[in-house]
């Protein structure tokens, strides 16, 4: 660190036991004098209790309108190191597994061309290259597509799509997170690059109801993998659970969400047909409960965070979708939404704001699905859909 660099109320924030992003910072500050002005900018936001970052600007790469978010200095006279301290996004491996060579490529680079801080992974899923000068931009994209790497999504197009380990790592994935993630980053190659939507436009991919990649709450599209059929029950490791002294009755038969699980001497049953495939039980026993074998996924649609408006989960738009290469079914409902919301959206309104302006019914029609019943707002209290006409038909013979 820098000996001249005195920030005492950002020194504050090393005290205590959690890692720290001041320490991280200061580590660059005795390389970088882009780190030291940070340090010293953000320092002086601390004292004024105001920032000093101006936000915009058209900076870019030449042919893409995305993956680079400009970012300057309200103060550059005085911490001309952050005059520019433009972010860039890098478009992450499918489950984000690296090699430790391929990460050593990236951090070499970005010492070269900007601050050397950099940040893995944002709620965007990209790794984000934080600080460097408009004039570095090219350089550094350059540097990195010779190495293998391309820019993420930013703005308003398709950001850089993010699934879980999936079938690399864990059993229970119902389909192939990283063959359909690798399928989708490429297919919309323009979409992900060069800005064309009302807003903004994330997909996640979890391969089971456990839905590691939070898609639930943080994707306009979740891809989320789901089973049909029964849970499968192996009896035999079922019984050796019960021998063992575990606690099944307290820990999952009486924690199961819709009462549809009976402990019987050592054997487990489940009346399936009342499951909500919240994953719990086969968490608690994984040797003897797994996913059917009839998998597939729900996709659902409108999560977000409260910007515009305030912060939605995402609701089942597909209950059941079989996952298969070449995954032409999932591009035809990506395509057919993008198209009825491109006609029909207004400026920075996100999918499932559009949804809820135009209600899920008039939604449905027009990217040509039916209503279904698990299209619900909340279950068992607010549909979506409302059904008058089934209502005066059962009123007709009266």
């Amino acid at each position: 660190m820098a000996d001249d660099l005195k920030t005492p109320l950002l020194d504050e924030l090393e005290q205590g036991p959690w890692p720290s992003f001041v320490k991280d910072i200061k580590s660059m500050a005795g390389k970088k004098e882009m780190a030291k002005d940070l340090l010293r900018q953000l320092e002086k936001s601390y004292e004024d209790k105001r920032g000093y970052w101006k936000h915009g600007g058209l900076v870019g790469v030449m042919g893409y309108g995305g993956g680079v978010i400009g970012r300057y200095s309200a103060l550059p006279e005085e911490f001309p190191g952050v005059s520019h301290f433009h972010t860039m996004r890098i478009n992450q491996t499918s489950g984000w597994f690296y090699t430790s060579e391929a990460l050593r490529e990236i951090t070499k680079i970005w010492e070269e061309h900007g601050s050397g801080l950099l940040n893995v992974h944002g709620s965007t899923g990209d790794l984000v290259l934080l600080g460097t000068r408009t004039e570095e931009l090219e350089p550094t994209f350059r540097a990195l597509t010779e190495k293998g790497w391309d820019l993420g999504g930013s703005g308003s197009d398709l950001r850089t799509p993010s699934c879980c380990v999936g079938p690399a790592r864990c059993e229970n994935a119902c389909f192939d997170t990283l063959a359909v993630n690798y399928n989708l980053t490429h297919q919309y190659q323009d979409e992900l690059h060069r800005p064309m939507f009302n807003y903004k436009y994330k997909i996640k991919i979890s391969g089971c109801p456990n839905d590691c990649t939070a898609a639930i709450a943080r994707s306009d599209m979740g891809i989320i993998g789901i089973w049909k059929d029964d849970i499968q029950v192996d009896s035999k490791a079922m019984a050796d659970y019960v021998d063992s002294g575990m606690d099944v009755q307290g820990l999952v038969v009486e924690n199961c969400p819709t009462g549809c699980i009976q402990l019987d001497g050592k054997e487990i049953r489940i009346d399936n047909s009342n499951c909500v495939k919240c994953m719990h039980c086969i968490n608690v026993l994984p040797k003897a409960l797994s996913p059917g074998k009839e998998r597939g996924a729900a996709i659902t649609l409108g999560a977000k965070a409260p910007i515009v408006e305030g912060a939605l989960f995402g609701s089942v738009i597909i209950p059941f979708m079989k996952i298969e290469e070449p995954f032409e079914e999932v591009h035809d409902l990506i395509e057919r939404i993008w198209e009825f919301w491109d006609e029909h959206g207004t400026s920075r309104e996100r999918i499932g704001e559009f949804i809820e302006r135009v209600s899920l019914a008039a939604f449905l029609e027009g990217i040509g699905e039916k209503p279904l019943p698990q299209m619900i707002k909340a279950p068992r209290d607010n549909p979506y859909v409302f059904y008058e006409e089934y209502f005066a038909e059962e009123g007709e013979g009266e």
